[in-house]
């Protein structure tokens, strides 16, 4: 062996650590990323979780709006028949 193959080896290795260093940095970047991507889909989750709740209750509330309007349309129909008929309404009982 001459001066340049031991130069030349010496480069190569010092050349693997640097990759071996650079793959476990790089393995540990990679599972940080995961970890906060999972924490990122936990977050949305949650987010729509929440978005569904509050949508289910307002159709809730549409509902019953809806049968109360329905209701009230019932009503004032019997009062328009009543009144083109001559007939006064029948009061309804509470």
């Amino acid at each position: 062996m001459n001066a340049s193959d031991n130069a030349l080896d010496l480069a190569a290795k010092r050349l693997e650590r640097a990759l071996h260093l650079l793959e476990q940095r790089l393995a540990a970047r990679l599972k940080q990323a995961g970890a906060a991507a999972d924490g990122l889909f936990d977050q949305d989750r949650a987010n729509l979780a929440s978005a569904l709740d509050q949508a289910r209750a307002r159709e809730r509330e549409l509902e019953e709006a809806g049968a109360d309007a329905s209701a009230a349309l019932g009503r004032a129909i019997v009062e328009i028949r009543a009144a083109l008929n001559g007939q006064a309404p029948a009061k309804e009982q509470p």
